[in-house]
């Protein structure tokens, strides 16, 4: 047997967050080994209760899940994205209460173990605000020699943030903790806005994905009800950008990267009008080249529209 890629995963969940959960779960070469939440979509402890229901409607085995803390490193927490996500994060589709119970570690210890246990071999994927990531590099800051790479969603760079012109919400939301993230000594792999908004699933594929018999599609196509509206409000059509999932194919080769930048990643700190902004390139000592992402091939939807109703 081919041995596999295990993969911690820092989430919000947040209903993309769900497809890429659903994502990873479908993939034979990756093994989720551990889940750390963060408050972004919604709390971090809402963000892990809804990770625990959601590994039970996708049969998931047993995976470690621990929530992080509630507040920003600089900035108490404000509250979600309850436009784009519901007020539950997701889609206010409610599901079953679960046994499954959080891991008393917390998300920054858990991933620490976790890149102790799977060292040089661990990938990290964080898919919400860095705030956890961050954390853990201040725990240990020999983290970055323990693990393979890091693959972050988020950023915007050659074009308009999705939360202010300069901003992407996960950077955003704690800037302070992402240029921590990206100073540290390790490969890092963003997929920004920038990339992601020329993946989507279109009004065909929530129908379709609406309409499976499978309670469990089913039930992801109705979380993605409030999130093609939302979109339609943006884009005058409903459809779902493919944030998170494409970060998380990201580790496999269901995709290419067939454009990208490279160079020393630096975010605006603090609250200025140009928080969270994400700048690649220039002289900066000490910090280390990073990769930006900026298109994929090919289109993703079909793939992922697969993936999901492999699960009914």
């Amino acid at each position: 047997m081919v041995a596999r890629t295990p993969v911690f995963l820092d989430c919000d969940p947040g209903i993309d967050d769900v497809l890429a959960i659903a994502f990873l779960l479908t993939r034979l070469e990756l093994e989720l080994v551990g889940i750390g939440t963060v408050s972004g979509n919604l709390d971090a402890a809402g963000a892990a209760r809804n990770t625990l229901q959601v590994l039970d409607l996708l049969g998931a085995p047993a995976i470690p899940v621990a929530a992080g803390t509630r507040d920003f490193r600089t900035r108490a927490y404000a509250g979600g994205a309850p436009d784009v996500h519901g007020t539950n994060g997701i889609g206010d589709v409610e599901l079953p209460p679960t046994d499954r119970v959080l891991d008393p570690r917390g998300a920054v210890q858990l991933l620490l173990d976790l890149a102790h246990e799977h060292r040089g071999a661990l990938r990290v994927l964080a898919i919400g605000p860095l705030t956890n990531l961050a954390a853990a590099l201040d725990a240990d800051p020999e983290l970055p020699g323990l693990v393979r790479d890091v693959v972050v969603m988020g950023g915007a760079f050659t074009e308009p943030g999705n939360i202010t012109p300069h901003a992407e919400a996960n950077i955003w939301n704690d800037p302070e903790a992402a240029d921590l993230v990206f100073a540290a000594p390790w490969p890092v792999t963003a997929l920004p806005v920038d990339a992601a908004r020329r993946q989507r699933l279109e009004a065909a594929d929530l129908d379709e994905l609406r309409a499976d018999a499978s309670p469990v599609v089913g039930a992801i196509g109705r979380m993605l009800d409030v999130y093609g509206e939302f979109y339609r409000g943006v884009f005058g059509q409903r459809l779902a950008v493919l944030y998170d999932p494409l970060a998380a194919a990201l580790l496999t080769d269901a995709v290419q990267v067939v454009r990208e930048l490279t160079g020393p990643v630096v975010v605006t700190t603090g609250d200025g009008e140009e928080r969270g902004r994400t700048v690649v390139g220039g002289v900066h000592p000490g910090r280390p080249e990073h990769r930006v992402v900026l298109a994929t091939e090919p289109a993703f939807a079909p793939l992922l529209v697969a993936a999901l109703s492999s699960l009914g």
